[in-house]
């Protein structure tokens, strides 16, 4: 198994701050409450989890190796408003907490996409976290850090992202025993291909459930294309 990848310990943003990258695009998001949003998307490369509907798995391992200025130039050079760091698992590198506030500081809405595997207490304060909490169809439900969701504010999000019914069951409990709809914005994704988005929809609104369904735009504009 690809285990996380260390660049460095955690210190102030330098010209010597390196992060391993599979790839900088520029595309809609796809997610979240800023769906549809033109966004640069920073995508590191490596992640401790092999979720069975995964999607990334070309960020397992390869990538460039690039120093911080470096990619804020890459960055800047699409003139967006929102950025989102991604993977993989981005927090798998401990430089990608310099990363995240170096976003911050040049003056964008900055969002991290993650497995909610990994300690979110040290990220910047001004990131939007979205956290995505494994079921048991993702086949890595027991890598879950739930002290994680002290950690989340009402500008954050946690999504499960469901593969059947069970997956959805299992959800509610969740959803309901650390009362998540009061700590954040919580989504639930059916899983491209696997459940379909009607039914999820039919669940949802015969529960009652203080929940957002989300669908992965880009997917449905471009199919399973990477860079999209």
């Amino acid at each position: 198994m690809q285990t996380a990848i260390d660049t460095e310990t955690h210190a102030a943003p330098s010209h010597e701050t390196r992060l391993r990258i599979t790839e900088i695009f520029y595309s809609l998001q796809g997610e979240t409450r800023t769906v549809g949003l033109p966004t640069v998307f920073v995508r590191l490369t490596g992640c401790p989890l092999r979720c069975g509907y995964c999607d990334t798995a070309y960020a397992f391992q390869g990538g460039e190796w690039m120093a911080l200025p470096d990619i804020l130039g890459r960055v800047a050079h699409f003139k967006p408003r929102y950025v989102t760091v991604t993977g993989g698992e981005p927090l798998a590198q401990r430089a990608a907490l310099d990363l995240l506030t170096a976003l911050c500081d040049a003056g964008y809405d900055v969002s991290l996409e993650t497995s909610g595997a990994l300690d979110v207490s040290q990220v910047d304060a001004r990131v939007v976290k979205v956290m995505d909490i494994k079921t048991p169809g993702s086949g890595e439900v027991d890598k879950n850090r739930l002290e994680n969701i002290p950690h989340l504010t009402a500008r954050d999000h946690v999504k499960f992202v469901l593969c059947n019914r069970e997956d959805y069951d299992w959800a509610k409990t969740v959803l309901t025993q650390y009362d998540l709809a009061a700590h954040c914005e919580v989504l639930l994704s059916p899983s491209f291909g696997e459940l379909d988005a009607t039914q999820l929809a039919n669940w949802i609104l015969e529960d009652h459930l203080p929940v957002r369904l989300q669908i992965q735009l880009h997917k449905y504009l471009w199919g399973n294309v990477p860079g999209k």
